[in-house]
C-alpha cells in the first residue's frame, strides 16, 4: 500500500508506480466519487472511456464528444 500526504491546498500525489500502472499523465482528468465510506479516484483515460462504450446506447456520439472534450483539454 502507498501513501501520500495531503497538502494544506488539499492536493496530493499518485505515486509513480500507480500512475504507470492506471496511464496517469499530465492534465487525465480524475473523477472522484464516494463508495460504501471510502474516496474512490477513477483516471478519465482513453481506456476507461473505451470500457465505457455502449454503456449509454447513443451508439457511439458520447464516446466521440469525450474524445473531442478530452482532446480539447489536453491543448490547454
Amino acid at each position: 500500500m502507498d501513501k501520500s500526504v495531503v497538502t494544506t491546498k488539499g492536493q496530493i500525489v499518485i505515486p509513480a508506480i500507480l500512475r504507470r500502472k492506471y496511464g496517469i499523465k499530465k492534465g487525465t482528468i480524475i473523477n472522484l466519487f464516494e463508495r460504501n465510506g471510502e474516496i474512490v479516484i477513477k483516471p478519465v483515460t482513453d481506456k476507461y472511456i473505451q470500457n465505457m462504450a455502449g454503456m449509454t446506447g447513443t451508439k457511439g456520439r458520447l464516446l466521440q464528444a469525450l474524445k473531442k472534450e478530452k482532446a480539447k483539454e489536453r491543448s490547454l
